[in-house]
This record gives C-alpha cells, sequence and structure tokens, in this order.
C-alpha cells in the first residue's frame, strides 16, 4: 500500500511503501476500527494489536503487570490514560475529578509526565468509556496524549503575568488546537455522539470562553486557521492537514520565552521562542528515542531553522507538520521522528523544503541571549498580586506515600482552602498558583500537616531528577527506573559526600533507550540495558542546551560506584572554577574520561544495600 492524497504541491512526488502501523491507520476509517468492536466485546479483558495502536490516539495505551503474570494464565491486563493538558495547567475542580478516578477506578494514584501532563494507570477495559467521559464532562480531553499526532503542547509553568509569559500561554494553546484530529471518532466511541457542553479550559487564552458559545467561536477560529493556506493541506475530506494516515510518528511542540529553557526546548519536533522584540525563533529537529545497537537511531537536540512574525507563525508551523507528513519515513518506524528527516536533508535542506509549503524564503534565525534553566519551585511572586509555589513530587508520582508525604491529602486540603490550581512542571513537579499572599502561612501549614517538603529542605540531586515509570507495567522497560531512582540518588549522594563535593548534577534515569525521562540530555543519565544494568550517559549541558554521549554500557547496579568515582574524581580534580559535571566531562571527552578510569584505583565504598 502506498500514501498519496496529495494531488498537487510540495508533498505530490513523494509516494511512500507504508508500513503495516502505516496501512492499519489508514483502514481504520479515521481511527474508528477495530477499535469498536474490541472495546464493544465486554467478555475480553484485552484488546488486539491493531486496536492497541489505534488507541494511543485516543489517549491510552494497553499494559499488564508482569510481576503479577502466572504461568499459563492470561495477563492481566489494564489500561493507561494520558490527558491532554497543554502548558500543564490544571484547575482544581478537574484535579478533584482527576483524584476520584484514580481512586475508584485506578490505582490510586496519578502520575506526572514530563511532558506536563497526567497519567491514570490501572484502568479496567470495562471502565475505559466511563473514565474518558468524565474527564471529558470535567472540561479536558485524552486525545491528543498519545498517537502519531500533536502530542501535548508545553510551557514554561511560572503563570508570571508578563506579556512574554502571556504570550507563551496564548501560543501554546493556539498549537494545541491547531493540530487537533477532526475525525468524529473521538465523539462517538467515548460520548455516544454528544457534543459535550463543558469548556476546555486552555483555550481561554485564545479568547474569552465563559460560555460555549464563546468555545464555539474560538472553535470555529481555529477551523478556520488550520484550513487556511491550500499549500499544506492534503485532498482528504475529514482530515486536510493530517490525512487519513496522520503523521508517520508521535509529533512534540514547545513554546517558550526567550532565556527561559525550563520546557527542554530542544528536545521537540518544533521549539517556539518568543523574542522580547515581538518575534519567534523556530527550532525543529528534536527528539530523543533510539534504541540499544541500532546507529541509524540516536537522541538529537533541535536545529534553529528560522525566525517568524506573529502573522507568518501559523503557516510556518503549518508547513512543518506537512512536510514531516509528506517526506518522513513511513517504511521504518524507527526514523519516522522528524529529526531523522532533519538529520538527513541538514537544516539547510529542511528549511528549502519547508519554504516550498509556505510560497517564500525563510528569515534567518535571530540571536538570543542565554539560556537559563529553572524549574521554578519554591514561593515566587505572580506580578499580578498573588503568589505561586513550587513543590517538588519526586517522579511526579501522586500519592499518599505510607512513609512519606500524603500528597492527595495535601492537594486536596489547599484546593478546599484556596482558590488555587495547579500547573505541572516539564520536571514532574507541580506549581499551585492563584494563592493569595494572606494565604501562604495556610498553605506552609498544610505542607508541614501532610509532610510535604519546602523545597529548601529538598536534595538539589532529588530535585533534577526525573525517572520514567519502566517496571512493572511499561513493556518496553529492560529494568527499573521510577522505583530504584530514590535508591540511586542516595548511593551518588554518598559517593559525592565521600569526595567532599557539594555540587549539583542532574541525573535522570530511564528503563529503556526510549527517552521517556529525557535523559540524553542530562548531565548524568542512566538509560536501561539490561537486567539491573545501565548504559552511562553523560555530557548533557545543565542548561539542556545539547544532548550528552554514550560513555560505557552494561554498568551494574551492585557496582556502580565503581564507574561514578573516576568520573567525578576527575571532575573534582581538573575542573575550571565552577565548571558544572555535564559542561566538564563534555570538553575532556570520551577518550580521556575511559584513560583516566583505567588507571584509576577506587577507594569508595560500594553501597551497602545495593
Amino acid at each position: 500500500m502506498v500514501v498519496g492524497e496529495r494531488v498537487s504541491g510540495p508533498g505530490a512526488e513523494k509516494r511512500q511503501v507504508l508500513d503495516k502501523i502505516n496501512e492499519m491507520k489508514a483502514a481504520s476509517d479515521y481511527l474508528r476500527h477495530p477499535l469498536y468492536e474490541d472495546l464493544g466485546d465486554l467478555e475480553t479483558l484485552s484488546i488486539s494489536h491493531d486496536s492497541y495502536n489505534l488507541l494511543k490516539f485516543h489517549g491510552s495505551y494497553q499494559q499488564d503487570d508482569r510481576e503479577k503474570r502466572k504461568k499459563g494464565e492470561e495477563k492481566l491486563w489494564q489500561f493507561m490514560l494520558r490527558l491532554k493538558v497543554p502548558g500543564g495547567e490544571c484547575p482544581g475542580r478537574l484535579y478533584e475529578v482527576l483524584d476520584d478516578l484514580c481512586e475508584n477506578y485506578g490505582q490510586q494514584d496519578l502520575r506526572m509526565t514530563t511532558r506536563q501532563a497526567f497519567q491514570i494507570h490501572g484502568i479496567a477495559k470495562n471502565d475505559l468509556k466511563h473514565v474518558i467521559k468524565t474527564i471529558m464532562d470535567a472540561g479536558s480531553t485524552t486525545i491528543g496524549g498519545c498517537g502519531d499526532i500533536n502530542r501535548n503542547v508545553m510551557s514554561p509553568p511560572a503563570p508570571i503575568a508578563s506579556p512574554l509569559y502571556e504570550r507563551a500561554r496564548y501560543w501554546t494553546a493556539m498549537c494545541a488546537e491547531l493540530f487537533v484530529p477532526q475525525t468524529d471518532a473521538f465523539s462517538e466511541l467515548w460520548c455516544d455522539g454528544e457534543k459535550l457542553a463543558s469548556i476546555q479550559y486552555w483555550k481561554r487564552h485564545i479568547a474569552p470562553v465563559d460560555t460555549k458559545e464563546q468555545e464555539l467561536a474560538v472553535d470555529a477560529k481555529m477551523q478556520a486557521l488550520m484550513r487556511s493556506d491550500a499549500s499544506v493541506l492534503t485532498t482528504d475530506p475529514v482530515e486536510p492537514l493530517y490525512g487519513s494516515t496522520y503523521l508517520p510518528r508521535k509529533f512534540k511542540i514547545g513554546v517558550t520565552v526567550e532565556g527561559d529553557n525550563s520546557i527542554d526546548v530542544y528536545i521537540n519536533d518544533i521549539g517556539v521562542v518568543i523574542l522580547e522584540d515581538g518575534s519567534f525563533n523556530v527550532l525543529v529537529g528534536g527528539g530523543l528515542g533510539r534504541t540499544h545497537g541500532k546507529e541509524t537511531t540516536f537522541a538529537r537536540a533541535a536545529d534553529p531553522l528560522c525566525s517568524a512574525t506573529e502573522e507568518d507563525l501559523p503557516l510556518i508551523l503549518k508547513a512543518i507538520v506537512a512536510a514531516q507528513r509528506d517526506h518522513g519515513n513511513r517504511e521504518v518506524r524507527a526514523n519516522a521522528r522528524l529529526k531523522y528527516l532533519v538529520h538527513t536533508l541538514k537544516i539547510e535542506g529542511f528549511k528549502s523544503l519547508v519554504e516550498t509549503y509556505v510560497g517564500k524564503t525563510l528569515d534567518s534565525p535571530k540571536p538570543m541571549k542565554p539560556w537559563k534553566y529553572s524549574d521554578w519551585m519554591g514561593w515566587h511572586d505572580a506580578r499580578d498580586g498573588s503568589l505561586f509555589l513550587g513543590v517538588n513530587v519526586e517522579q511526579g508520582r501522586l500519592r499518599n506515600f505510607d512513609d512519606g508525604p500524603k500528597l492527595r491529602s495535601f492537594l486536596k486540603d489547599v484546593f478546599k482552602n484556596t482558590d488555587a490550581a495547579m500547573i505541572l512542571s516539564p520536571t514532574q513537579s507541580m506549581v499551585l498558583r492563584n494563592i493569595k499572599p494572606a494565604e501562604k502561612t495556610l498553605v506552609e501549614d498544610l505542607m508541614a500537616k501532610h509532610g510535604v517538603k519546602p523545597i529548601e529542605e529538598v536534595d538539589p540531586l532529588v530535585r533534577l531528577a526525573m525517572a520514567c515509570p519502566a517496571l512493572p507495567l511499561c513493556g518496553l522497560a529492560v529494568t527499573e527506573a521510577e522505583r530504584y531512582m530514590p535508591t540511586m540518588l542516595k548511593r551518588i549522594r554518598s559517593l559525592l559526600d565521600f569526595l567532599g563535593l557539594d555540587d549539583e548534577v542532574l541525573v535522570r534515569m530511564t528503563g529503556c533507550p526510549n527517552g521517556c525521562a529525557r535523559p540524553y540530555m542530562a548531565e548524568l543519565a542512566f538509560v536501561g540495558d539490561g537486567k539491573a544494568s545501565y548504559q552511562l550517559y553523560i555530557g548533557g549541558s545543565p542548561v539542556l542546551t545539547r544532548t550528552g554521549f554514550p560513555y560505557k554500557d552494561r554498568c551494574k547496579v551492585q557496582t556502580i560506584e565503581r564507574d561514578l568515582e573516576p568520573l567525578f574524581t576527575m571532575w573534582k580534580d581538573q575542573r575550571t572554577p565552577n565548571e558544572a559535571f555535564g559542561d566538564f566531562v563534555s570538553r575532556v571527552g570520551k577518550d580521556a574520561l575511559l584513560a583516566y578510569a583505567n588507571d584509576f584505583s577506587p577507594k569508595a565504598p560500594i553501597y551497602a544495600a545495593a
């Protein structure tokens, strides 16, 4: 089967043989079949392989708990739901709905992702429709949480009342709505074809949406904008921008303001940077997924593509998506992300391709001021008379821990006693906004009541760290991440203390090489490559502007100090004043680091509980 809905324009000459997943998308009647039939089978706890891939577009993954598998019995199937939460914004009323759903239909916790979205784990197949409809009734959706379409759009979590940050919120909402799939499969399957009366709250950044009529006006505006510019559209009657095969692979957009790299902007397929002069820089080609042993797959930081005016930006964004739609790899899924197209064409070649859709030459990117990294934890002035508070959440897991903070109870009390709302951060933590100055003491008292630490009491290693869920639910994981990260951080802290180092190091961990916790941008990363072993990636920038490099494979958990001690010792002895770990190892290079390690005699103890 070949793809070729375009009949004219820049993609007309591009025809590819489709892999099985793209064939399935084309045959699905716009994301309907065989998912309708599989979900209608109430006797079977699982769904078919094709439905598994289709369900991603609807915001869900089928999973099983491999630790509860019993030989000879059917797997204990369950489903994970991922919400669309543009810019991480979550009103208190929505959080309360999600909290109830995770308590009654999930595994009694919520997880914040590295793209500022919520996940609910542990949902039974026969409860999916009720849970998804309840989420949509509450003004949110799972559409865009997963699948080969535009995913959750990222934005700085700081609710600062300033023109630059307000524009970031505006364009985050614009990007979220500009690339919404047009199929009616979502409302048909989950809401019996009804158009919901609830208002999707993020649209207020585009225009007032206090009434359903106002929201419909915003929707009409976005429909017109999406369907404008014939040069980027297909001839498909249902999905004029995506076409019936949608995109070759997932697509990610991040929006930030000049200088604020709290979102890891360089990991996105498109990064939109709002400049202080009112224009934009557009970055393209970031992405982190890779496969061990396959040199054709790699992590890549985005390149600057062009600058843009506010008038031209929507067309440029659509043109980039259209270029990926028409020219992205649909034959080899491992090489289907936009980063591989940009890498193959080089940035100038890709820019020329995008210009054929735009119809004119794109302006060169403008110089930008240096990037800074902030997680926006602790107390801050929102500049509108209110305060906001960043609260660290280890690995993004919102739960009432038996031996730790009672995070769900804390949030319930906050939303009950204040008008605060939540913003999920790109570091799997949360910001509570709209706190009145007079309520600061109340919120701090609630933190103390529920065992929630102020940021000053959180170890910097813990504060900066991220990990993916990995075992036992993720089918791709080969080893631990989220569950072992607290122990790994204790071991790193013990080693740093032994060496007399009190510096911060940005550490990330994943259970496989797919990169869900963005390990390849970290100063130090553990990427699962076997049972209880990791590939060490090092050399990312502390301000998240470059990828690191693979330093060593098959590092065993039991003796991880032996792999880390020479790196930290060389850093301590040979760095320039105040040189960060990632900058040091990037400057010195892999060969020098390995040579030093080969002659190194370890002295630090191995963690007793390893």
